[in-house]
């Protein structure tokens, strides 16, 4: 059993991975509540906004980190994802803060049914990383390096 850097990176991925589904999560039902009125969008928006930059900087840092151990394929498999958050937040509504939602078109339905979409997208994606890691993490773990 050798602890090398992969096993290392997929332990991060693993942990930080948990915190990332906790956050899809709260988006779903933080969109749900919108619409069905049990919250005005100016507070549902001061709670969403400050969870993108953490959420995209999470996701970056183990990307970060396979890249360093040359997990390419894990890298490869979160580069659409990656790509989406880059491309998201680069069109994101002018705001005078960092966010991704505007409590003027939140409201709207066809941007409310996009965000609820994507949060239940970004829900499957991880909860499907979560358990490719478990494997990432053991394989690496037990591999015996030759």
């Amino acid at each position: 059993m050798a602890f090398t850097f992969a096993a290392f990176a997929y332990i991060v991925a693993l942990i930080i991975d948990a915190f990332l589904i906790f956050f899809a999560i709260f988006h779903i039902i933080a969109f749900d509540e919108l619409k069905t009125d049990y919250k005005n969008p100016i507070d549902q928006c001061a709670s969403l906004n400050p969870l993108v930059l953490p959420e995209y900087i999470l996701h970056m840092l183990f990307n970060f980190l396979f890249l360093i151990a040359g997990e390419w394929f894990s890298l490869v498999l979160n580069a659409p994802l990656i790509a989406y958050h880059v491309h998201r937040y680069m069109n994101r509504p002018v705001m005078s803060g960092a966010g991704l939602y505007d409590p003027t078109s939140i409201m709207n339905a066809d941007t409310l049914n996009k965000c609820q979409r994507e949060g239940w997208i970004k829900l499957a994606f991880y909860l499907l990383s979560f358990f490719y890691y478990l494997y990432g993490m053991i394989y690496s773990l037990i591999s015996v390096a030759a």
